[in-house]
């Protein structure tokens, strides 16, 4: 029994903490794309609150799950009380951060005007191309010079494009890009955790519920990865990968497109709301039937 108070409290403490430390940095992310954006727009720090912490919920899950199984490995805490204590801290802990951000959106939010990095005079850089705004960059129809490799300077009293619209501008140079690796799971965790929160907004709470229950359902069955060897940090680098790819998954299963060719095949025997958590529910009884099953032939091997 102390051993699973010692796991609430583990897991109630990285969930949290996993969950502030990704919704600081992904709207860290999101005030400097705002800065760098020309023109400026206005920062909503409510609104972009609000989508930092539903970006980090598909995050806080997985990582939070994720170490807290390795630490029942580590602990040799009895599997099944284990595994369902965690299940019910998972899916109460993604329902209660979608519960406050829902009560959040409501509040009102503090609005910061548009503070431009650069003034007159500020260089715009975008693969070998070059924009001197002549300007000062808040002014949309402002003057600049272009400048295109192998060709001369190209002088931009008025930037009109196509049907009479200024020619839109590349970012500020503020930062570097990153790694393809980063990019493409800062996507699917922004895809994941958009559908998420419009399964909550259009079908209600319970599809909500079980669609979280089912997902915890297939990470936490995984728990035998984490004690495949003896060295924990090795299984811990294993069982991200494999994590990983679970969020693969996830993305491609709950995309609309995919739901639609999964919808001409099931017909109306699935609702369509249920059919990504069937399939986790079915890949977590194949996960935890071959550990079952191994337990037994490692029982009968000792003997």
């Amino acid at each position: 029994m102390k051993n699973i108070a010692r796991l609430v409290l583990f897991f109630t403490i990285s969930f949290a903490g996993i969950f502030i430390l990704a919704a600081t940095v992904r709207f860290l992310h999101l005030q400097i794309d705002m800065i760098r954006a020309l023109p400026s727009q206005d920062s909503h720090i409510g609104t972009e609150l609000l989508l930092a912490a539903r970006w980090a919920l598909p995050l806080s899950l997985y990582g939070s799950l994720l170490i807290s199984l390795s630490y029942t490995v580590r602990r040799r805490i009895f599997a099944p009380a284990g595994m369902l204590s965690l299940f019910i801290l998972a899916s109460a802990a993604s329902l209660g951060i979608v519960l406050g951000t829902e009560s959040f959106h409501r509040l009102s939010s503090y609005t910061i005007p548009a503070r431009p990095l650069g003034k007159a005079g500020l260089i715009l850089t975008q693969a070998d191309n070059a924009i001197v705004l002549i300007q000062d960059p808040l002014d949309i129809w402002g003057a600049r010079v272009v400048s295109i490799p192998g060709q001369p300077l190209r002088y931009q009293a008025v930037p009109r494009g196509p049907d009479n619209l200024p020619i839109s501008l590349p970012p500020i140079p503020f930062r570097t890009n990153t790694a393809w690796v980063l990019d493409s799971f800062n996507i699917d965790l922004s895809i994941v955790s958009r559908l998420l929160i419009e399964r909550f907004s259009s079908a209600g709470i319970i599809p909500f519920t079980i669609y979280v229950a089912a997902l915890s359902f297939l990470l936490i069955s995984l728990r035998f990865v984490l004690g495949l060897s003896k060295w924990p940090l090795a299984n811990l680098f294993l069982g991200a990968l494999i994590f990983r790819g679970i969020l693969l998954m996830e993305t491609f299963l709950i995309t609309p497109e995919t739901q639609e060719i999964l919808n001409t095949f099931l017909g109306d025997l699935i609702p369509p709301l249920y059919t990504a958590p069937l399939i986790f529910v079915f890949l977590g009884f194949l996960v935890c039937l071959y550990t079952f099953l191994n337990y037994l032939a490692r029982r009968n091997d000792e003997r």
